[in-house]
This record gives structure tokens, sequence and C-alpha cells, in this order.
């Protein structure tokens, strides 16, 4: 039995607010209207419109409404569950301000504007009534683990309020001094507890019954007014500890305590040092919009989008994606889910769980070359924390073998449901791989990545079938999700080929386990290699049955093209072509996330224009939340992808993709705008990350690199591959020529950067 606790404490500290506006944001950098959502009513629907925040364990869902605001919040930890099932992903509760002599029927005030700032993971709300100018500030900090509402006006004693808390599990809320809390367990034991601090600036607040049993908080008068809310549960991703840890009553005491000694103003200022730190690591632009576009609210601009081409939403989407990846994955924390933190629900679709057959594999795409390395770290955490429950689970289902995988429905505790997904693990790998490809950090790769690499080949060594002619298939598998179960499906032998290459590399490069590496190379040597079928498609089982007709939204077979590195249009053409031909048959009208991965695909098919389509396809307004993925997907007016319903890894999946489109790493050379569409034919990128830990910075026009700076921040030789000559402040590096792209190598020293610019 996993023991666990849930506790919400409530604390009466002392908080200074600031006292003007401008005190607000004198420290932190100016808002940019082009990383700005913005909408001119408050949302009335969680999944469409209300506008996501988070620290990366904690966050919510911002309404925005005048006579009352409502913010539902989640913290990821909170799962049903244990290590036999999946459980479910926990709605956590709601914080509700009402304000007092105003009714929700009221008219929306003509200059109501409710922003989402991604460039500093703000939000802001401001409005005039009666007079009367009201301004909120909303975020969720990291460093000081709070959520922070700040609420101003330029009239005194502008506010009077009742403010309640309301527990998604139905515990009563207590109350002292200026501040309430809840507190519970769930059905497997999980300690939770949430609590709130409030500070007035004038005026009187105290908590009192809220004639249902529990108690509110009652504002009156006050000039202005700040929450800080926290919660958390006695979750630990420690096995031998039970999956428990330290109580959330302690946890936000602590919390609160140390949040309320500061002002607001502080609390701004490092929230904003904190995430700009990682988002201010990439800058795009692919084009500039007509001003008359850019003013229009985010719902409008979607709207119209195919009728007015708009490539600074594209751009503003690309960010959204490393917003969301920041503010739902930190390190210490449980990995972006399905829905990457945010859930109002206690049986969300699909449990809103880690789906091991593309979905948590696809949040992380991004996280290595959009400059996130420490994003990526919650993933590789977890993947490590359910390796001894998956061992136990494994060995029960395929006695004999060493090693460990996974099933397609996974929780917080290592637990899975639904069908084995036995290629899980091995995909779980492939990212283990990436985080040292992309750093070179050997430290890691040596004490973390290859224990882990080593056992899930273990896992396939003992688990092929060897055939009488030498060669080897996976047995019983699967093309997620549909068509038969049996030997020899591509979806697993790609995913086998890539785990058994990057083990075969870390071996080499730790120079350990000499025979044990020989003996996995000639099992990769072995392998059922990729088929090309009767009508010219990559097949996607052993047998040559492929429809093409099937328009099914996964595309499995396609894995050794991306994220697999097996296939390529330079290396393997043959093989790329029989990917385009299945690609083309499978169509681009699909839900959200098969988009996303579409756009990939043929980025690494290197056919920028037919990326740029699936991307067009992508940002289609939909408005219905309802759970149907066989209409078709698109995006909602807070840019939440709907598959339908939201899924969080087609906004992680369309970032990757863009990024794809202009830089890709997976062979030996970087290549530079490999699937750059006519669309952008003027642009620039500032702190993408190739493998090998280049930092690179690129200008272009039409269809060339104009100025490109590499920074080297592992040393090592760089070898681009650039579409246009370029020549370089530095000597000693080795040009070539292949086709029309242009070849440079050269060695490069740790930290130093090379400035190369268009011979044209």
């Amino acid at each position: 039995m996993i023991k666990k606790i849930l506790c919400i404490t409530i604390l009466t500290l002392g908080f200074c607010a600031a006292k003007t506006v401008k005190a607000q944001n004198k420290h932190a950098t100016l808002p940019r209207k082009d990383l700005t959502i913005w909408a001119d009513k408050p949302a009335k629907t969680w999944m469409t419109e209300a506008y996501p925040m988070g620290n990366g364990r904690f966050g919510g869902m911002v309404f925005g409404g005048v006579a009352q605001e409502h913010i539902q919040f989640n913290e990821i930890s909170l799962w049903t569950g244990d290590e036999e099932d999946t459980g479910a992903y926990q709605d956590f509760g709601d914080l509700f301000i009402s304000f007092k002599g105003k009714d929700t029927s009221m008219a929306i005030p003509a200059n109501y504007t409710r922003k989402l700032d991604i460039s500093q993971a703000v939000q802001r709300i401001a409005y005039t009534d009666e007079g009367i100018t009201y301004k909120r500030e909303y975020f969720c900090s990291l460093p000081d683990k709070v959520m922070v509402l700040h609420f101003t006006a330029d009239r005194k004693a502008a506010y009077s309020a009742i403010i309640g808390l309301t527990d998604a599990h139905g515990s009563k809320v207590t109350g002292g001094s200026k501040g309430l809390q809840f507190e519970g367990k769930l059905v497997n034991g999980l300690a939770y507890q949430a609590s709130i601090v409030v500070k007035t600036e004038g005026g009187t607040a105290k908590v009192e019954s809220d004639g249902k049993g529990g108690s509110q908080l009652n504002i009156s008068s006050a000039d202005g007014f700040t929450i800080l809310l926290s919660a958390a549960t006695d979750y630990s991703n420690k096995r031998d500890q039970h999956w428990c840890g330290e109580a959330p009553a302690t946890k936000i005491k602590r919390d609160l305590a140390a949040a309320s000694l500061k002002t607001y103003d502080e609390l701004l200022r490092t929230h904003v040092a904190d995430y700009q730190g990682l988002f201010n690591r990439v800058d795009l632009s692919l084009g500039q919009t007509p001003k008359d576009i850019t003013s229009a609210t985010t719902y409008s601009r979607l709207a119209n989008y195919h009728k007015q081409a708009d490539p600074q939403l594209e751009a503003l989407l690309f960010q959204y994606g490393r917003y969301l990846l920041i503010n739902s994955s930190r390190k210490g924390g449980l990995p972006a889910n399905l829905q990457g933190l945010w859930n109002d629900s206690n049986n969300p679709p699909w449990r809103s769980d880690y789906h091991s057959n593309i979905n948590i594999q696809m949040n992380y795409w991004l996280a290595e070359p959009t400059n996130l390395s420490e994003s990526h770290i919650p993933y590789l955490d977890y993947i490590n924390s359910i390796r001894e429950a998956r061992k136990v689970s494994t060995q029960k289902e395929y006695p004999g073998v060493r090693g460990w995988t996974v099933k397609t429905e996974n929780g917080v505790f290592g637990g899975g449901s639904y069908l084995w997904n036995t290629p899980g693990s091995a995909w779980y790998a492939q990212g283990i791989w990436e985080h040292y490809a992309f750093t070179r950090d050997k430290n890691y790769l040596q004490t973390f990545a290859y224990p882990i690499l080593k056992e899930i080949v273990e896992f396939w060594d003992d688990h092929l079938k060897r055939r009488l002619d030498g060669t080897l298939v996976s047995p019983l598998g699967w093309s997620p999700e549909h068509g038969p179960t049996e030997d020899g499906v591509t979806y697993d032998q790609a995913i086998v080929y890539d785990l058994f290459t990057n083990y075969v590399e870390a071996a080499d490069i730790l120079g350990t386990d000499k025979s044990y590496r020989d003996h996995v190379a000639d099992m990769r040597e072995h392998l059922l290699k990729p088929k090309i079928g009767k009508w010219g498609q990559l097949q996607e089982w052993e047998t040559d049955r492929d429809d093409p007709n099937d328009k099914h939204r996964h595309s499995s077979n396609l894995f050794g093209l991306h994220p697999g590195k097996q296939i390529s249009t330079i290396k393997t053409p043959e093989l790329a072509q029989a990917a385009k031909v299945s690609l083309t048959a499978r169509g681009d009208i699909s839900t959200g996330w098969s988009m996303a991965w579409k756009m990939n695909f043929w980025a690494r098919l290197q056919d920028g224009d037919h990326a740029y389509k699936i991307l067009n396809n992508f940002i289609t307004l939909v408005g219905k939340s309802g759970v149907n993925y066989d209409e078709g997907g698109g995006v909602y007016s807070n840019l939440f992808c709907a598959h339908p319903p939201f899924q969080i890894d087609g906004n992680f999946g369309y970032t990757a993709g863009v990024t794809e489109m202009l830089l890709q790493s997976q062979t030996d050379e970087i290549q530079l705008l490999p699937a750059l569409p006519k669309a952008w034919p003027t642009g620039n990128v500032k702190g993408l990350i190739a493998r090998g830990n280049f930092e690179i910075s690129m200008d272009w026009k039409d269809d060339k690199v104009t100025r490109l700076i590499v920074k080297s921040r592992a040393g090592g030789i760089c070898k681009l591959r650039v579409p246009n000559a370029l020549k370089a402040d530095f000597a000693g590096i080795n040009v070539g020529t292949t086709g029309a792209d242009h070849q440079y190598s050269f060695q490069t020293q740790v930290g130093k950067a090379y400035v190369f610019k268009s011979i044209d």
C-alpha cells in the first residue's frame, strides 16, 4: 500500500503590497506585444478560452471575470493509482474572488483586456468600471513557490470582495486570520493541501462562515490586495521511500512564510528574472505582420488566419510551446502530462496520463533544440524513478527477461494500464540519449544515462525473436493504434534500431563493455530492415498489406524518419522516398498532435512548403471542446492544441516542427534551413541548439543564410551543411560542396563563437 497524504494550510503572515501600478513593473522588462495573447472579454470555457500559468509544479487557468474572478488550479503530483494501476491526474481546486455589488450578468466594460504576456509569464487584466480603473497581475513563481495575484485600482477603497476556496475532492475549507485552507487524502493515501494568505492595502479583511459549513474571506473597502496561493502533496519520486515525502503542510507553511516577507515588486522581479533566464535564450522572427492584424484579439487573428498572412502569429505559437514547457516542466518536478499540468477534471480524457506510444515523447522534442535542456530533466528523472517498479511488472509479463518496459498508459507511481507497449521504454531511452547528444555531458552519460540504456537494451536482447536465417524481429508487435498484432512490425523494429545505435555510441564514448557493445552492434545489423511495398510505400508491417486509403492519425511506421535517424534524404534516399509515399497517402488533415508530427516528417523530408501547409492546417480555430478526435484538430482561442479535446503534445510538436524546418542535426552534421518554406523569405533566429552542443543564431533572406554565429558550448568538430556559400572570419576551416549544398568543417573551442557571412 502506498502511503500518501494531502494537505492545505492557512497562514496569517505579513505581506508588503506594492502601492502603485508603476512600482509593480519597475524591475520587469517591458512586455512584448508580439508575444502577447489577449482577449477583450473574460473566459467562459476552461479548455478553449482560459489562459494557463504555472511554475513547473503548480499552476492555474485564469478566467478574468469582472464580477467574479475564477482561477482553477493544479499541482502536478496529485494522482490516484499505484504500482499496478495508472490512476489519473486530478483536479486540485478553485479560487473564487466575488466582487460585491457586481452581478455576473453585467455587461463587460468596453475597454476590458485580458492578456497573457509570454515574454514575462505574467497575466494582466485591466478595465474601467463606474469611473474606476482596475488592474490585476498574476503569475506563478518558481523561486518563491507561490501563485501571486495582485489587485490595484486608481481610487481608494475600491475593492470589496468575498474570497473562497473549493477543494475538487470535497473537503471543508477552514480559515484563520486573513487566510483559508483545505486538506485531504486521496483513495491511495496521497495527502494534499492548499492555502492562501491575503494582505489588503487599507480596508479590512476577516474570515467568516460561508453558510455551508466552511469558511470564506471578506474584504471591505480595500485600496488593493494581494493573494498568495500554494498547494502541495506528499508525493516523492523515490520508490524506496514508498513514493512518500515531506508533508504538504510543512512545505506550504515554509513557502508562504518566505514569500510573505517579500514585497510584490520583489516577487515579480524574481519571477520574471527566473523565467526569462530560460525563455529569452531563443528569439524568432519569421517576418512582419501588418499592424492592423497584430492589434486584433488572438481570437480574431486565428479566425482570419487563412485569409491573410500572419507570420508573427506563427512565431508566437512557436514561443507559446516554449512557454508551456517552462510552465509545466521544471527541474525537481514531474514531467508534463497529456495536458501539461492543467486539468479541471478528476476523470480527465485518457487519465491525463503519460502515454508511451508518442505523446510524452513528443512533449520533449522541443526541449533540447529550443534551448530548454533544464526542462527536459523532469522527463528523464521520471524514467529513472519508475525503473524498479517496471522491472517487477515486466518480468511478471515476460518471464526470464532482464530490463523493463511499459504499458501504453502510465502514471507517477510506476503503474500502467491498457496495452503493453513493448517498444515504449526503448522510445523513452531515446530521450535519455538525446540529452547527452545535445549537451555532451559525459558525466551524465556515464552515471545516469548509460545504466538505463543498457538495461533497456538487455530487455530487447532477451525479448527479440531469432529466426533461422539470423534475422531478429520483435515478437507480437502492434503499430499504434491500429492494425494486426504480429512479429516484425516496423514501429518496433525502428525503435529498437534507434536504441541499439545509441547504446553502441554511448559504449564507444565511455570505452566500456566492449564485448557487449559488439554483441549489440551485431544484433542491430541482424534486425529486420525497413521494407518498400508494392505501391512504393514504407511498409507498416512485414507483410505488404498497407492500404493507400488509410488515413489513420498515427504514422508509427515512420519513426525511423522522425524522431529517429535511420532514414534521411541524404543517406537513405530510397527509404526517404518510400516514407514520403506513405505520408502522402495518410493525408494532411488530422487531429492536432498528428498534424504536428506530420510537420516534423515533412521537415525531415526537406519539403518546407509541405511542412508549412501542415502548419497552416494546424493553425485552424476550433470552437468546440468536446472529445471527438475524428473531427480533425487545430487550436482553441487560447492557443491550446485541439486533439480534440485539448492535448498539449500538439503545441510542443508544433514548436519542434518549426525548429526542424530551420535546423536539423540528427545526422553527423548541422543542416541550416533544410526545410525553409517560400512563406518565410526573410527571417532570423537566435539561440537554437544543435547536437554536439552548438548554439546557432542566423539571419536569412531569399533562401540564403546571410549571417551565422555558431557558439561552441562543448568544443569538438562542427560540421555544417548550408544552402549557400559562406565566408568565415577565422582560419582552419575545411570547405566542400555536395550538389547545391555547401559544407564546412572546423575544430571548435569551448565558449568560442564562430561567425560566418554570405559571400553573395
